[in-house]
């Protein structure tokens, strides 16, 4: 099969530090070359992969501070691509929703995958009007929010079965992944970590956006001696850090898409502590991978069940739940429906083609 991968530009694929959905659409592409498709990659021209890659930038845009061109760019990288289009048996978009009014032109099979939260009201509109773009979601708590989008499948994201190993343990601190910001709710990762009496280490980004919360609100905490902040790491850092972890806090207070470092965690071994919010009760399973809690005191009182849960299993349910050739298989069935939608409902080209 003859695939179009089209990436956000905000960072290279994979990412050379965060960045979750461009780290998705790496192990998404690998895993569809290495099942013998036809992949193109339409990303940053920093981007790194065995797919044919279609340069949309010479680099990403974050690392380069160069956000402020991201509407041009992005732009630019549909025009080329639907200049191209007849190369390919499907389109599968990671750009959000930018392509719905270019892509309802074109008779040609298609889907998108929404990477982030769909609860934002100014959505509702948007979506009604495209209930003709095939959608997949990540999580089937993503599309609460809007069930009646026109939803294909849900797939859930899926790390190579070797890119992290397992690790015996039972490690030495308590760990927190991501980025700063007040939905992720580091101060609650600190809250737990100092009341429990144990060390956290904290890996993680802070956008510009977030800079006032970091300084106003956890910069002020760091000041424990429990608390270590390591700031972003890459993923070669990521195995070490999340293998070397007694458990994962995830107290999250949004609803999460998917949550990619809790199968990050599980493919180490290491079990998850994780607030009861959006994807979570779908990623982990109560119990056996880590649990699940709804506050401060429940977690601080599970804790040591965290802790004790059997690191092996955990990374038995990443490997049965969570690789890229899993998701590259489920991706396969989606583009198929793709096909057949087209087939059943021919969309008419433009008439300047």
């Amino acid at each position: 099969m003859r695939i179009a991968q089209v990436a956000p530009l905000f960072e290279s694929v994979p990412p050379r530090l965060y960045g979750g959905t461009e780290r998705v659409v790496s192990f998404l592409t690998e895993a569809l070359v290495r099942a013998g498709h036809d992949v193109t990659l339409f990303a940053s021209g920093d981007s790194s992969t065995s797919a044919r890659l279609v340069a949309s930038c010479e680099r990403a845009l974050r690392l380069e501070q160069r956000e402020h061109e991201q509407e041009a760019l992005h732009l630019g990288q549909l025009h080329e691509l639907f200049a191209r289009r007849n190369e390919f048996d499907v389109l599968h978009f990671h750009t959000d929703r930018l392509h719905f009014p270019v892509a309802r032109r074109h008779a040609v099979p298609h889907v998108t995958t929404l990477h982030g939260r769909l609860d934002l009201p100014e959505l509702v509109p948007l979506l009604r009007e495209f209930q003709d773009s095939p959608l997949v979601s990540i999580s089937d708590a993503q599309r609460l929010p809007v069930p009646w989008a026109s939803w294909l499948a849900t797939v859930h994201h899926g790390l190579p079965r070797d890119l992290f190993h397992f690790h015996a343990g039972p490690g030495r601190y308590l760990a927190f992944l991501g980025r700063i910001s007040p939905e992720k709710r580091c101060d609650l990762a600190i809250e737990i970590a100092v009341k429990a009496g144990l060390p956290l280490r904290i890996a993680a980004k802070v956008d510009a956006v977030d800079q006032a919360y970091f300084e106003q609100v956890i910069r002020p905490l760091l000041r424990h001696p429990l608390i270590e902040f390591v700031g972003e790491i890459n993923e070669r850092e990521k195995d070490a850090f999340l293998g070397g972890a007694l458990a994962l806090l995830f107290p999250i207070d949004w609803p999460e898409p998917f949550g990619l470092v809790m199968i990050e965690a599980m493919a180490c071994a290491t079990p998850v502590l994780a607030f009861d919010r959006g994807s979570v009760r779908e990623v982990i399973e109560d119990g056996v991978t880590g649990r699940i809690v709804h506050s401060v005191s429940e977690a601080l009182r599970v804790l040591p069940e965290v802790v004790a849960l059997d690191r092996r299993v955990c990374r038995q349910h990443f490997e049965q739940r969570f690789t890229s050739d899993r998701m590259a298989q489920d991706y396969l069935q989606v583009y198929r429906a793709a096909f057949e939608q087209v087939d059943d409902e021919p969309m008419m080209e433009a008439s300047n083609g």
